[in-house]
């Protein structure tokens, strides 16, 4: 999907070049297409790094200039798929609040559809691309007297609806398009995009980077026209220290400052749009652990009376904490369909991770695909000589073959680890597939964990696209009190896995304990134990209670040389923190993993309650684009449910549900269990539904258009002239037949 998108682009920028802007505005070559420096492979060449709009062209005849007509010569065929032309982008917004580990991304701007004809309409396509671990929480579209809202609406009882949206999907995992449809020509399309993001924790620094990488072609052409460039950015970590900046990209001004919190804002008139991502970094200043506790009321519309409460913890900038002595365990999956780059950027990966063991701390490494193979009988001192060893098994064993078992390396995980004494063992599974016995292997290692103590393993997973049961990760991860990540693509599994061994093994204070919690009348928690303190990653827990806060809190834990450490933190109402934005997507990912294990439907109607509540989409929700008359509010949801059920049971009457354009799912599902079995390759995107019409038309005008793609039109129309009527009828009955042959091989297509 993302190579056909760019192909598309790639060719309404030359289907753009028909347009004429005047003697003195005349785009500069470089503006129509990608400069060296940015060059990739084709595939992703002309994806989206920022906010973008394009118009949809099926008929070539309409792309001209709406001010100034150029009467172009007549174009014959169609594109099908149809050619997206970027717009010229006449200013944009960018604002950003960023609280503790999360960040709020406001983009506003302004497009023009530049290319099309005076009264003639088509439809333009969105595409948001989002930062790390990315959520579309909402997009509000005006255009040419109509407005569009999404909301968010109920799917409990219907089908996939990823299977019913047709004009919405990802083209990866970070790059979310949907369809605004019929716009005219000449006409402005405003549009209001938000999403939250992560933010990064490396070396004492959170980071920062938005999507905000426009190409040259998005630039108006014309000197008068005036390009208004703005961004905001608010820290607050709620902290009685100071926020110190300490890299950006832009050049931000500061506006405010105050103890724990940071303004910035940047205003220009530019030259060109923002030809980089937005990034920013900075530090709290402090020498030791720093944390807290935020307390927040449910509001007037929440659906639990309970009162919400974040701890958090941040680790100390220096390097005087000594890390814990470590005992690790990589289960890679070898099955069939890790073939290729999977498999060779998780090999690549495990081994860089494993070189930077101390010689004190010991590895191992399982294999599993039906079967098990393990690198020694024994764990191996992570000793040069040992680390080459296991560097040449890897290259010798690790072979993609086979099917999918995840029980049995996990058992064999757990009979290596059970005589840890003074280190603390991790075990990490990279997997790519679903099993079966997914809810089994979570209840047995529930038990497992449960009888080990304190130094029980530490479990971490992985998952590689998209046919992986990605809350069965989630919920192995949170039994085992590690953590979970996910790579959509092959380029970014080395990467993810390092940083995810990083932040899971560099333990730095262990088995936390809260003299609060002990206190409350009831606590609900997320996750639901308690993790360690790591050098790379601040440690958040949150979750609803009932009963009183005391005014501070003792956090105790054990440091690294078996000493025992405490401190006391500051508990306070969160005034202008707003506690259930920033812990929405966390509540609501981690209780679809519980309800997923559980079956339980009341767990799902509460995810689904909380969806709607908070505008964060989940896997029990659908988001739909509402259109609605400029100036009124859209319609109440029960109107919205009642529509989106009739889409579902009649999926061919369009008609009477025009102004709804169903997005469908935002979520990543609950695995393909076939897929696994089929050794299929991990996918990465989303596959388009198509509607069987459109493909019998596609087909059907393929082979006349192809032809008619690669004959001169003066040359076509002088040799016809010379044509007798004997050849004409030929001619016809060959082109016939040639569209015949298509329709049956698409029909072929459709029903075997």
């Amino acid at each position: 999907m993302a190579g056909q998108f760019s192909s598309c682009v790639e060719y309404g920028l030359g289907l753009s070049k028909r347009i004429l802007y005047g003697k003195e505005a005349v785009p500069s070559p470089s503006a129509m297409s990608r400069s060296s420096s940015r060059s990739r492979p084709s595939e992703q060449g002309y994806l989206p790094e920022a906010p973008m709009v394009y118009a949809a062209v099926s008929d070539p005849e309409i792309v001209d200039n709406p001010d100034i007509p150029s009467y172009q010569p007549y174009v014959y065929g169609r594109c099908e798929p149809p050619a997206l032309i970027p717009l010229h982008m006449h200013g944009v917004a960018l604002e950003i609040e960023s609280y503790l580990d999360t960040a709020f991304v406001t983009v506003t701007g302004n497009w023009r559809v530049h290319c099309i004809s005076t009264g003639k309409k088509c439809d333009c396509r969105v595409a948001v691309p989002m930062g790390e671990k990315g959520s579309l929480l909402g997009v509000e579209v005006d255009v040419a007297g109509s407005s569009y809202r999404t909301q968010l609406i109920t799917t409990e009882g219907q089908p996939d609806s990823r299977k019913v949206a047709k004009d919405a999907y990802f083209l990866k995992r970070h790059i979310y398009t949907f369809k605004v449809p019929q716009v005219e020509g000449g006409s402005f399309i405003s549009l209001k995009i938000r999403w939250s993001q992560k933010l990064l924790y490396h070396d004492g620094k959170f980071c920062l980077t938005v999507p905000f990488n426009f190409p040259a072609y998005v630039n108006p052409v014309g000197n008068k026209i005036t390009k208004g460039e703005k961004i905001s950015l608010s820290v607050n970590m709620g902290a009685d220290a100071e926020v110190l900046c300490q890299t950006t990209s832009h050049p931000l001004k500061v506006v405010r400052r105050q103890s724990g919190r940071l303004n910035f804002s940047y205003e220009a008139q530019v030259a060109a749009w923002s030809s980089a991502d937005f990034s920013f970094s900075f530090t709290v200043n402090t020498k030791d652990v720093y944390g807290g506790v935020f307390l927040q009321s449910p509001t007037l519309r929440d659906f639990d009376d309970r009162e919400m409460f974040c701890f958090y913890l941040i680790p100390r900038n220096s390097q005087t904490w000594k890390v814990f002595k470590k005992e690790v365990i990589f289960i890679i999956d070898i099955s069939g369909s890790m073939a290729g780059d999977p498999l060779e950027n998780a090999k690549s990966a495990v081994l860089a991770s494993l070189s930077n063991l101390n010689q004190e701390d010991t590895f191992n490494i399982i294999a599993f695909n039906g079967e098990v193979r393990v690198f020694s009988s024994s764990m191996e001192l992570a000793t040069n000589e040992a680390l080459l060893k296991a560097k040449n098994w890897v290259s010798a064993e690790l072979i993609a073959d086979g099917g999918t078992n995840i029980l049995l390396p996990l058992r064999q995980a757990m009979k290596l680890l059970a005589k840890t004494a003074d280190t603390i063992p991790f075990i990490f599974l990279i997997t790519d597939g679903a099993v079966e016995d997914e809810r089994e292997i979570c209840n047995m290692m529930k038990g497992y964990l449960t009888s080990g103590g304190s130094i029980c393993p530490r479990i971490s997973t992985f998952g590689i696209g998209l046919y992986c049961n990605h809350y069965f990760l989630q919920m192995l991860a949170q039994i085992g009190r590690g953590y979970y990540d996910a790579a959509y693509d092959g380029a970014s599994i080395d990467y993810r896995v390092q940083r995810l061994f990083t932040r899971a093994s560099s333990v730095t204070l262990a088995n936390i304990t809260v003299d609060a919690f002990e206190h409350l009348d009831s606590l609900e928690l997320f996750p639901s134990n308690m993790l360690d303190l790591s050098s790379g990653s601040p440690l958040i827990i949150s979750g609803r209670y009932e009963g009183s806060f005391p005014p501070s809190i003792k956090v105790s834990g054990t440091l690294a040389d078996m000493s025992n450490f405490a401190i006391d933190l500051k508990v306070q109402r969160s005034k202008d923190f707003p506690l259930d934005r920033v812990l929405a997507k966390r509540h609501i990912d981690m209780l679809t993993a519980h309800a997923w294990l559980l079956g339980s439907k009341e767990l799902e109607e509460k995810v689904s309650k909380m969806s709607n509540l908070t505008g964060v989409p989940s896997e029990y929700t659908s988001m739909t684009l509402k259109q609605t008359d400029k100036g009124n509010k859209a319609l109440e949801l029960t109107r919205t449910q009642e529509v989106y059920k009739k889409v579902i049971q009649r999926t061919k009457s369009v008609s009477n549900s025009q102004n709804d354009i169903i997005l469908g799912s935002l979520g990543v599902g609950f695995g393909n269990l076939a897929a696994t079995v089929e050794n299929k390759a991990p996918a990465s995107e989303e596959a388009k539904p198509s509607d069987v019409a459109e493909v019998l038309v596609k087909a059907a005008s393929t082979c006349c258009t192809r032809l008619l793609d690669r004959i001169c039109c003066m040359c076509f129309i002088r040799t016809c002239t010379h044509v007798n009527n004997q050849c004409a009828i030929f001619l016809t009955q060959l082109c016939t037949a040639l569209c015949c042959c298509e329709c049956l091989n698409c029909c072929f297509e459709l029903f075997s």
